[in-house]
């Protein structure tokens, strides 16, 4: 363990940072949860140590190269350690680099996207929607899926709960009625012997969803809901992480919001 000025980070029988005034809380909790030293991390960005430092105790903001660097090595977003480094006009740019392709409606979206999305997932498949049916129909979809849990990759899954007026009211937007109730509920059928395999989660969810997500990795596929229109006729955006970028993250903070607020489908 290398020491910087007093200021030490976790490892093998050491302390935690002192508790006194932090200029920049985030790097400096970012380099907690990330279990790298000062010394480490100006070694792998080659900058020196009292330089880290000062970005931590003084709030010092680095040059670009060296903010993306250290975002990329603590797996954050810039923004979020710096989130005055960037004018409103740059984030914009590196916001919109986020969208790779935009379609006019989910059924415009080629089949092979659909896989490509899917397949190329190391760390995290999660699908949020109401229904779904045309991924739980899909025989090849649901096989990768199976897959790549048998290959430690987190699959999640939630679906509208069928009992909630939240999709009672999405029934009648759509002017399918109880169809979307039914709907969930083959489903939940279709899910049942993926839900047997270890790392395939499913939830029900009560949420006013405004889009549907279909994610893999940093990558994912945003479904619009349209009032009045099925999904399936709504635009559909192919998002991927940039950081420094904003969007993709939108996203997957709505996911998780979902997903804590959602019950558990019991196997």
């Amino acid at each position: 363990m290398f020491r910087t000025s007093g200021l030490r980070l976790p490892g093998p029988q050491t302390s935690l940072l002192p508790a006194g005034e932090m200029a920049n809380e985030r790097l400096r909790a970012a380099l907690l949860e990330h279990g790298t030293t000062i010394d480490a991390l100006a070694e792998a960005i080659e900058v020196d140590a009292k330089t880290v430092e000062r970005w931590i105790t003084q709030g010092r903001t680095p040059y670009r190269k060296h903010r993306f660097a250290v975002a990329k090595l603590l797996k954050v977003d810039e923004a979020y350690l710096w989130p005055d480094a960037l004018t409103p006009q740059q984030a914009a740019a590196v916001s919109e680099s986020e969208i790779v392709t935009v379609y006019p409606h989910r059924w415009a979206v080629p089949r092979d996207a659909w896989g490509r999305l899917f397949s190329a997932a190391e760390r995290e498949i999660g699908v949020l929607v109401y229904s779904g049916t045309f991924i739980s129909q899909d025989t090849g979809i649901m096989r990768m899926f199976a897959d790549k849990a048998r290959t430690g990759v987190r699959v999640r899954i939630l679906l509208g709960d069928p009992d909630s007026p939240e999709v009672a009211q999405r029934g009648q937007d759509e002017g399918i009625g109880g169809g979307m109730e039914a709907q969930i509920r083959m489903s939940l059928v279709l899910y049942r012997s993926l839900r047997q395999l270890e790392g395939v989660e499913v939830r029900l969810h009560r949420t006013i969803l405004y889009n549907s997500i279909y994610r893999g990795d940093d990558q994912l596929l945003a479904n619009t809901h349209v009032y009045g229109m099925h999904a399936a006729n709504a635009p559909v955006m192919h998002l991927r992480k940039v950081l420094g970028g904003g969007m993709v993250s939108t996203y997957t903070d709505s996911f998780e919001a979902v997903w804590d607020g959602a019950t558990p489908v019991e196997s």
